[in-house]
């Protein structure tokens, strides 16, 4: 990682996981850290463990809960002035059944996509002049279909891997779009996105993962012995993203069909880059999440 001037950088979910070691090596170069995280309890344990292997930097920890707008608004209007780094990174996978944030969204949609793009929108303002956006997607977004704006929330029909899928498809359409408008407002902010593979993390160990199929929670763990890489692992493409790709890319895996391996440019689907599409889903999301951008 090369070395640059302490930067100060929020993480959402990053109490565990690929969040808890990306926020690990951000610290460990001495810049300022916050662990913006649903459970506090569990981020100011990990905030501690952070602090006692990277003294060179600073971490705090703050409540933000993604499925609910009045979390992400409060935790917004107290952020400190001049982000520098912010890196969309929390998220939920596959429930067994259809489940609703605090706001009646369709818990993955509401979650991965909805309050990512509302905390950006409410934090935009707060970003230092070249400032980084990283939006955390997934390898998964290839497989959901194209995005139905009729059932948006999936009120009829509910997959939970569609449902997944197209938070993550989501997640790649708001990071390109947004650099689409940074570029057209004259700003030096940049956005890009990146996967981190398949990496062993509690979205597919936890009990609430891999939807409500028996046999799937039953492989996922020796599954992921053969095919995935380790948690500190995924988390470089997301370094990768801050440090050396530029705005408006897919970073992610480059070995094993992107499911592991060092980072560099990661593959899209067209729908992915479907300008349109990505307009059409940044208005529906304005809508619905009241937030709109000072761009």
């Amino acid at each position: 990682m090369p070395e640059i001037k302490q930067n100060r950088v929020v993480i959402t979910g990053a109490n565990t996981g690929i969040g808890y070691y990306t926020a690990l090596e951000f610290a460990k170069r001495g810049d300022h850290v916050t662990l913006a995280c649903r459970n506090k309890q569990k981020a100011d344990a990990a905030a501690a463990k952070i602090s006692a292997e990277a003294p060179n930097g600073t971490v705090d920890t703050a409540t933000l809960n993604l499925a609910d707008l009045a979390s992400v608004r409060a935790y917004a209007a107290s952020a400190p002035e001049s982000i520098d780094v912010l890196i969309n990174n929390a998220g939920v996978m596959m429930p067994a059944s259809r489940t609703e944030t605090e706001d009646g969204f369709e818990l993955q949609l509401g979650t991965n996509h909805l309050g990512h793009f509302a905390l950006t929108g409410l934090l935009f303002p707060k970003l230092s002049d070249d400032a980084k956006i990283t939006t955390i997607a997934s390898v998964v977004h290839k497989q959901g279909p194209k995005l139905d704006f009729d059932n948006l929330q999936l009120e009829r029909g509910y997959s939970a891997v569609h449902g997944y899928a197209n938070s993550k498809l989501a997640n790649i359409l708001f990071a390109l779009e947004l650099q689409r408008r940074i570029d057209k407002a004259g700003s030096k902010v940049t956005s890009n996105a990146a996967h981190p593979g398949i990496s062993s993390t509690e979205l597919y160990t936890s009990p609430e993962g891999m939807g409500s199929s028996k046999i799937l929670k039953m492989l996922a763990p020796i599954g992921l012995k053969f095919i995935s890489q380790s948690a500190r692992a995924g988390a470089l493409p997301t370094i990768y993203a801050v440090d050396v790709a530029g705005g408006g890319t897919y970073s992610g895996p480059t070995s094993l069909f992107e499911s592991r391996g060092k980072p560099g440019p990661a593959s899209m689907t067209r729908m992915a880059q479907d300008p349109a599409l990505a307009a059409k889903l940044w208005d529906v999301s304005e809508k619905l999440t009241g937030v709109a951008f000072p761009l």
